[in-house]
């Protein structure tokens, strides 16, 4: 993170093919299997598609909508079942890595660095948080159907750990890229969308009978455990931060 460039670009794409394969395993094991190879594709056009020329992607985004269409008009054929699914593989996890790419590019790079740190700091406040709230003062559950633990006290304590996550980033920074009081924004960013995102994944899991998204990291599961929130609050926290920074 501190690096950029191409270094944490890397790091990245790396991670979102990682959480493509997982996510391609959970649809498969729920029932929904996708085109993976055409989910790959997808991935390449969110990444690279601006080395692409204009004609070539207004042509690719039009066929993937016109086609989308069509799935879901027709949801009962096989074939469109499988469309959906892989275009959930193939543009979910993409775009919300490569928003993380986005937020460490935004101003300077140390201002970008910065950016990024209060992302990841805000989400582990707001999980750590979460848990503890709702583990000390749960009594409501916040989606029983989908994930029993959850429950609303920790919801809402989750936006005092995100809030602490955002005030450590803005504490260290010699010179914060964003005014404090933007704080307020960025904790309802990241407290809600960022439950969403591990409610999304939890809801994929059950249906499709597992517990951890993969292995891959041993005692934590997989890499969409682990980044299921961030997925989910980085797109809306790049344009959320870049309404403030100077390019």
């Amino acid at each position: 993170m501190w690096l950029g460039g191409n270094a944490f670009y890397t790091l990245m794409f790396a991670i979102t093919l990682f959480t493509m394969w997982e996510v391609h395993t959970i649809m498969q094991k729920a029932g929904a299997s996708d085109y993976f190879p055409v989910s790959l594709i997808f991935a390449f056009l969110i990444w690279r598609g601006t080395a692409l020329p204009d004609w070539l992607i207004v042509a690719a985004v039009s066929a993937i909508i016109l086609i989308t269409i069509w799935a879901i008009v027709d949801r009962t054929r096989e074939s469109a079942s499988r469309w959906l699914s892989t275009l959930l593989t193939g543009v979910y996890a993409p775009v919300g890595f490569l928003m993380v790419v986005q937020i460490r590019d935004l101003g300077t790079g140390i201002e970008g660095f910065w950016l990024t740190l209060t992302l990841f700091l805000m989400i582990w406040g707001n999980d750590v948080f979460a848990y503890f709230g709702g583990k000390n003062f749960g009594k409501r559950k916040l989606a029983p159907n989908i994930s029993p633990n959850k429950t609303w006290e920790g919801f809402w304590s989750g936006f005092i750990g995100a809030a602490v996550g955002f005030t450590i980033a803005w504490a260290l920074a010699a010179s914060y890229p964003l005014p404090f009081w933007s704080v307020i924004g960025a904790v309802v960013i990241v407290s809600i969308m960022g439950p969403i995102g591990d409610i999304l994944e939890s809801r994929l899991k059950r249906t499709a009978g597992v517990k951890d998204s993969s292995s891959l990291l041993p005692g934590h599961g997989g890499f969409f455990d682990r980044f299921d929130s961030t997925i989910m609050a980085a797109p809306f926290l790049w344009f959320y931060s870049s309404l403030f920074v100077v390019f």
